[in-house]
């Protein structure tokens, strides 16, 4: 597929049609460790999730907020399979972008048939924080294949 309208659009169906995502963190040492969660995105280019800031990810975004990111479907057939591909930087959502943030995460997990988010949620004493990827580049993947794409 060469048509950059058409790896846009796969790349953004991809999104749309995925509920999780494998984020790959590497701690202040640089030891990887890779992590699927949950996420809602926030456009092609924004990427939420609620984790605990005490898990391994979480820690590691804390030091070092590089990250990568994988979407894709992993029930497509050997040989079918297509992802997207992301550099990005994470980080937790500040106090003051937490309304909108959760707004955005929240209709999401109604829409996949989970239950609403509150700001109270993933504000301390909570055990959660709500977590944002910004992805600096994205690349539509197949047989081992990447083309970079823009989807803004």
């Amino acid at each position: 597929m060469t048509d950059e309208t058409d790896v846009a659009a796969v790349a953004r169906a991809i999104i749309e049609d995925s509920a999780y995502m494998v984020l790959a963190t590497a701690d202040e040492d640089g030891r990887p460790w890779a992590t699927p969660v949950w996420f809602a995105p926030d456009g092609y280019g924004s990427f939420l999730w609620a984790s605990r800031p005490e898990a391994r990810h979480s820690r590691s975004i804390a030091s070092r907020p590089q990250v990568g990111i994988v979407i894709f479907d992993s029930h497509a057939p050997i040989g079918t399979g297509q992802g997207v591909y992301m550099e990005a930087t994470a980080a937790e959502v500040p106090e003051a972008e937490l309304e909108p943030a959760v707004a955005v995460f929240s209709e999401r997990s109604h829409a996949q048939g989970g239950e609403g988010w509150t700001v109270a949620e993933v504000r301390p004493p909570a055990p959660h924080r709500l977590y944002r990827a910004t992805a600096s580049q994205h690349f539509l993947g197949a047989r081992d294949q990447r083309t970079p794409v823009s989807l803004e």
